[in-house]
């Protein structure tokens, strides 16, 4: 599709939300002209136009915290962006990860993030190991304690799910997920590794690029 045929506001600008493509975390909204999905395009980081400097900036080049785009998507009015990204870092100026880090209504505390968080927790204790952490005893212990505890709790899995007990079910599928997770860090493979097996096993669909 062609630049051109966005759908600009009377400022030249689309609103432009930048999402965690790992975790589906919705990191920042910020806004785009012309020149900014340019440079985005050219460079496969995240370039955004500032409307309080009117300028374009380039996300991290002052702080580090760049943005690696991996997808860009147009709604169906052709009026606003969707940038799924690799972040380097925190989005927010703040040091938080996302920018909507403050709750104003919650019926339920939020599940979305909460892989890329525990990934996150999980290279923290691997990268600074803490006394009486049992994630980072695990690394301590190397690759054949974790496969051990892996090997025990899909026992517990299999358990479970024959004796019909959902929440037994969940708890064990979570201490799996984990110990899974800790593997995947110590062998260096990353959730997208694994997300883009999946992907590739799935039937092609037409993707929508903006030319």
């Amino acid at each position: 599709m062609d630049i051109n045929t966005l759908s600009f506001n009377e400022n030249g600008l689309l609103p432009a939300i930048v999402q965690d493509e790992q975790t589906g975390e919705v990191l920042m909204l910020a806004y785009m002209n012309k020149e900014a999905i340019e440079r985005t395009l050219e460079t496969g980081e995240a370039w955004f136009y500032s409307r309080s400097r009117q300028q374009l900036w380039h996300k991290g080049a002052t702080s580090g915290n760049r943005q690696l785009v991996k997808r860009i998507s147009l709604d169906c009015d052709n009026d606003t962006l969707l940038l799924q990204v690799e972040p380097i870092g925190p989005a927010c100026h703040t040091g938080e990860q996302s920018c909507f880090f403050q709750t104003i209504q919650e019926e339920q505390p939020s599940v979305n993030s909460v892989v890329g968080e525990v990934v996150r927790e999980i290279k923290e204790r691997r990268d600074n190991a803490v006394k009486g952490s049992y994630t980072s005893y695990l690394f301590q212990e190397g690759v054949d304690k974790i496969l051990k505890k892996i090997g025990e709790e899909t026992t517990e899995v299999v358990i479970a799910a024959k004796n019909r007990d959902k929440d037994e079910l969940a708890n064990e599928l979570a201490d799996l997920t984990y110990h899974t997770l800790v593997l995947m860090e110590l062998l260096e493979v990353s959730v997208e590794d694994v997300k883009k097996v999946l992907r590739d096993r799935r039937p092609k669909k037409e993707v929508l690029r903006v030319e």
